[in-house]
């Protein structure tokens, strides 16, 4: 769990990153989507878990 956090935190500043730095919004769009991948890849491994 912990490193479904540390994942998110990092794709999170990544998008904010990528918003705020002018040139960089693919960073942004990267960012989101790895968000997106990794919430729901710690939405599947909690539910096998259960």
């Amino acid at each position: 769990m912990g490193l479904i956090i540390t994942l998110l935190i990092i794709w999170l500043v990544l998008s904010i990153l990528g918003l705020i730095i002018e040139g960089l919004l693919w960073l942004a769009f990267i960012g989101l989507v790895l968000f997106a991948a990794t919430v729901v890849w710690g939405w599947v491994k909690r539910r096998a878990r259960t």
